[in-house]
């Protein structure tokens, strides 16, 4: 005979896996793009938490994944001065992108022709499909946050095309 001291958990209520009505329900993840901006600005606002992380690596990008959750993940990013992304997309994933710290220029359209100086405090929301380049053309470093639903599985490289003459 077994005295409870000696017993499991599974040995007393069970294991909890075949019996799925009993877990908690998983928490609920945004679902609309207002809600995704949202969580960029909420992750953004939280500075303590992210600001610890940041690195730089004057050999290229430096980037950690800061959290995940339902549908999503979000990703903090340092540039040094003259680094950047090279042109891309996103796979079949849409994303909320925002600059945290310093200044970032992006580049869309052919060959780059449409330039957008991206500045702390706004965010950009892109849907599949969406071709871009992020650099740093400043003297000083950037630190970005970029969130991605679903979840990032790739990022196609795209060559730059010239423009139309």
């Amino acid at each position: 005979m077994y005295s409870y001291s000696q017993l499991t958990d599974i040995q007393i209520g069970g294991d909890p896996l075949f019996a799925p009505h009993l877990l908690p329900a998983p928490a609920p993840g945004p679902a609309t793009v207002a809600e995704f901006a949202a969580l960029a600005r909420e992750i953004a606002e939280d500075r303590d938490s992210w600001a610890p992380l940041v690195r730089y690596d004057a050999a290229s990008r430096w980037y950690h994944r800061v959290r995940t959750g339902p549908g999503y993940e979000a990703w903090l990013l340092s540039w040094l001065p003259g680094q950047g992304s090279g042109r891309h997309g996103h796979g079949p994933s849409s994303g909320v992108f925002c600059v945290l710290e310093g200044e970032l220029t992006e580049l869309t359209g052919p060959a780059g022709a449409e330039r957008r100086l991206r500045t702390p405090g706004a965010r950009h929301v892109f849907a599949p499909g969406y071709v871009h380049e992020v650099v740093n053309e400043r003297l000083t470093p950037a630190v970005s946050l970029h969130v991605y639903f679903p979840g990032l599985t790739r990022m196609p490289m795209h060559a730059r095309r010239c423009a139309a003459a």
